[in-house]
C-alpha cells in the first residue's frame, strides 16, 4: 500500500510529472508502469484528448492526452514523451505526459486543499497541491480526470 506511517503522520508516495512547465502528481498504487511514447490508432468519433489505442501485450489501452484534458494544447508526441499506465477503478488507461519527474514521498497532512479560486471543473482534477521544493505540484484525482468506461471510444 502507499500510506504508509512515519512518526505518527499518515505518508503517501506520488508519481509526479510535468505536462508543458506545469508539474503534477497521481497516487504510485493506480501507476502500473511507464512505458515510452508509442504512436497511437485513432479512434474515430472520439473525444479531442483521447489520442487513440495502442496495443500493449496483446490488450488494447486507450491513450488520453492529459494535457489536452486539462484544457492545454494538444500535444505532438516525441520519443521524450511517455505514458504512464494506470490503473482507474476498472479501467487502466494510458496518460501522454511529457516526461516522468520524480517519485516523491510525502506527508498527507502537508497536501493542500485545492484553492478556492480555482474554477469548479479545476477543482474536480485536482485534489489537492504540494509545495516541494520551491515547487507547486497539483495532486490529481484520476477519477474524475477520466470519461465512463462506455465514453472512452465515442
Amino acid at each position: 500500500m502507499a500510506d504508509r506511517t512515519k512518526e505518527g503522520g499518515k505518508m503517501q508516495e506520488l508519481v509526479s510529472f510535468r505536462i508543458g512547465d506545469q508539474e503534477f502528481c497521481v497516487d504510485i498504487m493506480s501507476v502500473r508502469e511507464i512505458r515510452g511514447w508509442t504512436p497511437a490508432t485513432v479512434l474515430p468519433h472520439s473525444p479531442m484528448y483521447v489520442r487513440g489505442v495502442i496495443n500493449l501485450r496483446g490488450a488494447v489501452l486507450s491513450i488520453v492526452d492529459l494535457g489536452s484534458r486539462f484544457g492545454l494544447p494538444l500535444a505532438e508526441p516525441s520519443a521524450r514523451h511517455v505514458i504512464i499506465v494506470a490503473q482507474v477503478e476498472h479501467q487502466v488507461v494510458g496518460l501522454l505526459v511529457d516526461a516522468v519527474s520524480d517519485i516523491l514521498t510525502v506527508a498527507t497532512d502537508t497536501i493542500q486543499p485545492t484553492p478556492d479560486v480555482a474554477s469548479e471543473l479545476a477543482r474536480s482534477f485536482v485534489q489537492g497541491v504540494l509545495a516541494i521544493d520551491n515547487r507547486m505540484i497539483s495532486l490529481i484525482s484520476l477519477d474524475n480526470v477520466l470519461p465512463a468506461p462506455n465514453r472512452m471510444a465515442a
